[in-house]
This record gives C-alpha cells, structure tokens and sequence, in this order.
C-alpha cells in the first residue's frame, strides 16, 4: 500500500515562495505518475503539476511562466513542489498522490486518475 506525507506547509506571506515535500513509502516500482494538487475553501481541488512514468514533468496552469516547479526522484520516493509570487487566493490545502499505472500528460492533474493521497498540508498566504 502506497503511503503519502506531505510536509513544508504553514503560514507564507503573499509574493513569498512556497516550497513543500512529500514521502513516499510502499513504491514498488518506478513506473508512478504522481502529482500535487491544491484545494482552496470552496472550489474544485485543483491539479497543479505531475510526474509522467517516463519522468516527463507537466505543469498546470497556475504553474506555467515561471510560477513554480515541481520534481521528484527516479525510485517516486520523493516529490517536491515549488510556487513562487503566492497570492492569497492560493490559500489552501495542498496534496501529493500517486498512481502506479501510466498516466498521460492530458489526464495526469485531473484528480479521479488517483486513488493514493496524502493527508494535505495547509498553506495559508497572508496579505
């Protein structure tokens, strides 16, 4: 059974960067696609970026042009998540997941594509 720990969330102020961390235990082969995703109060969870089978990084929107990156290591036992220039709006709570099969980069943020979370770790930006 996959295991999931994020860690790094907490208070940051608005234009700060955000740098989060998750653990993955009970990997049992490289072929993962992982993800992050976000959860503001009130919306859809939102996919912010992805790690395809083959290593192939996919960001979403609110990481495009240089707003964050995000990474991970060959064995899926690590993944990271960047975002730079915060904005209250993205207060929320931020989840790592996992899928052992291949995921494509047209359907690996969307969140029904997983069945392995972490718990979330709360970000909460300060204006």
């Amino acid at each position: 059974q996959v295991h999931l720990v994020e860690s790094g969330g907490g208070s940051v102020p608005a234009g700060g960067t955000l740098k989060l961390s998750c653990s993955v235990s009970g990997v049992t082969s490289s072929t993962y696609s992982m993800a992050w995703f976000r959860q503001a109060p009130g919306k859809e969870r939102e996919g912010l970026g992805g790690i395809t089978t083959d290593g192939t990084l996919i960001l979403g929107d609110s990481l495009q042009k240089g707003r964050g990156a995000i990474g991970g290591n060959d064995a899926r036992t690590s993944l990271y998540l960047q975002v730079n220039r915060l904005t209250p709006e993205e207060t929320g709570v931020y989840f790592c997941a996992a899928n052992p099969s291949r995921l494509w980069p047209w359907n690996i943020l969307q969140q029904e594509q997983y069945s392995s979370w972490g718990q979330g770790t709360q970000v909460t930006v300060s204006s």
